[in-house]
C-alpha cells in the first residue's frame, strides 16, 4: 500500500503546480525591447490611412502598437513587381519612404522617431517612443543602380529584400522560375555595396540559390526579415533547416512570419488556418536549429490576409510572450528573440560598414 501512495498523490501535486500569472507574463513582456522587422501598414498609409485611427480594419495602429509593447518596427518600403514593369519602381520606393517619414513619423512625432541604427532604437525606447525604421521590399526598386541604392540609404533605409515574388535583373526569387541561377555578378556587387553602406541584406523572398550566393558574398550577417520554417510548412518562401543553420552560423537571424500560409500548409482546395500555437512552433523549431541567438520576429502584419487565431494584430504580442513562457522560454530568451538578436545583428552590420570605410 505504501508504494502506491506517491502515485495516488500525483494528480494533487500536478494540480498544485503554480500557474503563470498575468503579472509575470507582462513583466517579461515589458522588459523586452520588441522589434518587428517587417510591417506593411505603409501600403495603407501611402493611400491616406491614418495610423492614429484606432478603429481601422488593418492590423496596425498607434494604440495597438502601444498595447502590444512594440518598441521598434521596420516599416516595409514595399515596391510591387508591377512598378518594375512600368519603369516606375524607384518612384514608388520614394513614395513609400515618404509615407514613413511624413505620414507616420512626421504626423505623430510624439509617438514615433525615425531610427537608422541600433543606438537609435535604444534611445527611442528610453524616450518612450516607437523607433520607426525602413526596409525596401523588392530589389528592383533600385532600378539596377548603385547610385539609387546609396540614395535610399541616405534617406534612412537600413535593409533591402533582394527580390520580391518576381525575379529582377540580378537576382532570382522564390516566387518565379529561375532566370539567373541565383545572383548575377552585378547582384553580388549590390550585396557588397550594401555591406559597405551598412544596409542589412535580406534574403526573404529569394530563391534558395540566391540565398546561398548572398550568404557567400556578404561580409556582414544577413537576415530573413519575414520568413518561417520549411520543415514545418513546406513552401518555397520558408527556409530549410540547412539555410537557417548556415545563416545563424554567420551571425544571421530568421525573423518568423505570421502568415497562415507560411505556418501551416494550405489543404488542397482550402485555406490555411493557423493559431498562436503554430507561430510558437515555428519560433521553437527555429531556436532548435539556429540557437537562441538566431531567431527574431518579422510579423508581416498588414501584408497578409490570414493571421493566426490569438495573434491577430500588433496588439496581441503579450499573448505570444505568455505562450513562449508556457513553452519554457525564460525572460532572457524572450528578450533575445524579441529584439536582442536583431540589435546584435544591426551592430554587426554597422561595424562591418565602419571597418570597410577604414580600408
Amino acid at each position: 500500500m505504501k508504494a502506491l501512495l506517491p502515485l495516488l498523490f500525483l494528480p494533487i501535486l500536478a494540480a498544485q503546480k503554480p500557474m503563470l500569472s498575468e503579472a509575470d507574463a507582462m513583466k517579461t513582456h515589458r522588459s523586452s525591447l520588441l522589434i518587428d522587422t517587417h510591417n506593411d501598414v505603409t501600403s495603407f498609409t501611402v493611400e491616406d490611412f491614418d495610423i492614429g485611427n484606432s478603429f481601422g480594419k488593418h492590423h496596425t495602429d498607434i494604440d495597438r502598437l502601444k498595447k502590444g509593447g512594440v518598441g521598434a518596427t521596420f516599416f516595409a518600403v514595399y515596391v510591387a513587381g508591377k512598378y518594375a514593369d512600368s519603369n516606375t519602381a524607384a518612384n514608388r520606393a520614394m513614395q513609400m519612404i515618404d509615407t514613413v517619414r511624413h505620414d507616420i513619423v512626421g504626423r505623430y512625432p510624439g509617438d514615433f522617431v525615425l531610427a537608422t541604427t541600433a543606438a537609435d532604437v535604444e534611445a527611442a525606447r528610453k524616450k518612450g517612443r516607437i523607433a520607426a525604421l525602413m526596409g525596401i521590399e523588392g530589389g528592383h526598386a533600385i532600378e539596377d543602380s548603385l547610385r539609387l541604392l546609396r540614395d535610399f540609404h541616405a534617406l534612412g533605409v537600413r535593409y533591402m529584400t533582394l527580390t520580391h515574388n518576381n525575379n529582377n535583373n540580378w537576382a532570382d526569387s522564390s516566387g518565379s522560375p529561375a532566370k539567373h541561377n541565383g545572383l548575377t555578378a552585378f547582384g553580388r556587387e549590390v550585396v557588397r555595396e550594401m555591406n559597405r553602406l551598412g544596409m542589412i541584406v535580406d534574403v526573404s523572398h529569394t530563391s534558395d540559390k540566391t540565398f546561398w550566393d548572398a550568404l557567400e558574398t556578404s561580409k556582414a550577417p544577413v537576415f530573413a526579415s519575414h520568413s518561417s520554417c520549411r520543415a514545418l510548412c513546406d513552401v518555397p518562401r520558408n527556409m530549410t533547416d540547412e539555410m537557417i543553420a548556415a545563416m545563424a552560423k554567420k551571425g544571421g537571424v530568421i525573423q518568423i512570419n505570421f502568415n497562415c500560409g507560411f505556418l501551416v500548409k494550405t489543404p488542397v482546395g482550402g485555406k490555411a488556418s493557423a493559431t498562436l500555437a503554430d507561430a510558437v512552433s515555428h519560433i521553437d523549431h527555429a531556436v532548435k536549429v539556429a540557437g537562441i541567438g538566431g531567431v527574431g520576429i518579422g510579423s508581416d502584419f498588414d501584408g497578409i490576409t490570414c493571421v493566426p487565431a490569438g495573434l491577430e494584430d500588433v496588439g496581441m504580442f503579450p499573448a505570444l510572450t505568455r505562450a513562449l513562457m508556457e513553452k519554457g522560454y525564460s525572460e532572457s530568451d524572450i528578450r533575445k528573440i524579441y529584439g536582442g538578436n536583431t540589435l546584435r545583428l544591426m551592430r554587426a552590420v554597422e561595424k562591418a560598414a565602419s571597418l570597410r570605410d577604414q580600408l
